[in-house]
């Protein structure tokens, strides 16, 4: 298999491996791994290299992410999965294919091989005995894996790409300069939820804030004891927009929306120095 050929199908496994993992480190070292154990395989009987790689992929995020979920259970509060750039971070990926953030999140909730079925039905459209074929099952458990992750996690819709208007972020930004509550509460749906991840690196809500009084109070505090200084850019992260704040020239905070009929119905923070390095 020529250089060329590696070189042109890594961002495609890179995608997969992410989308799994919901990490770009570990994204990184699955395709490693596989590409190194394929370049020591005969490869003359193999004739389709593509499928070959996808399904090594695959089955290795698989198993790299039940080792995650085992080190999630001593992870000091929210684990949230690594924001990437859309427009702007290169990380050798291909970021027409990248999941949006919000679904990212709702995934966390399904064991890896639920996850790799939700992914490869509705993100990449495969068919039931096209999965059976990369997971090595049959097609009927592949059915009843996806009908389990709907059931987990709904059916949710996608959130549409570049939709939100660049001046909804900077309207965002002089109502929490303002300090008017009032204001930012009528910018968040009723059901509003904020996550954020600190990973024991950075200080952050332990668990999960409810509701748009609650959510309100939390993002205006924040922001006016430590971010009133800060330097904010806007951004895509996932497909969905984001927030990023800079102190002294270094990313310390990114914070990803997601918006439903023109309000904010999640705010996802993240605070974790490991999870931020990509995005810089």
């Amino acid at each position: 298999m020529n250089t060329e050929l590696i070189t042109r199908l890594r961002p495609s496994l890179k995608n997969y491996a992410y989308n799994i993992c919901g990490s770009v480190e570990d994204a990184e070292d699955v395709v490693q791994d596989v590409l190194l154990k394929f370049l020591d395989l005969d490869q003359q009987h193999i004739e389709d290299s593509k499928s070959y790689l996808i399904r090594m992929v695959i089955n290795r995020a698989i198993n790299q992410k039940k080792k995650l979920k085992k080190q999630m259970l001593d992870y000091p509060g929210e684990w949230l999965p690594e924001p990437m750039a859309t427009e702007s971070s290169d990380g050798g990926i291909n970021r027409k294919e990248l999941l949006s953030y919000s679904l990212m999140v709702l995934l966390e909730k399904l064991n890896p091989r639920q996850r790799a079925v939700f992914i490869l039905k509705e993100a990449f459209d495969y068919e039931h005995t096209e999965i059976a074929a990369v997971l090595d099952i049959k097609p009927d458990l592949s059915r009843q894996l996806l009908t389990r992750a709907k059931k987990s996690i709904g059916d949710p819709k996608e959130v549409t790409r570049s939709r939100v208007p660049e001046s909804f972020l900077t309207n965002y930004l002089n109502v929490l300069h303002s300090g008017d509550m009032n204001r930012l509460e009528a910018m968040l749906n009723e059901d509003i939820v904020s996550i954020s991840d600190g990973g024991g690196k950075a200080r952050a809500a332990i668990n999960p804030v409810y509701g748009k009084k609650s959510v309100a109070a939390l993002l205006q505090g924040l922001y006016t004891k430590f971010y009133e200084e800060a330097v904010v850019h806007h951004g895509v992260v996932n497909q969905q927009p984001a927030l990023f704040y800079y102190l002294k020239g270094v990313l310390a905070k990114c914070v990803i929306f997601t918006l439903q009929d023109g309000q904010i119905i999640g705010a996802y923070i993240i605070r974790n120095p490991d999870k931020l390095k990509n995005l810089k």
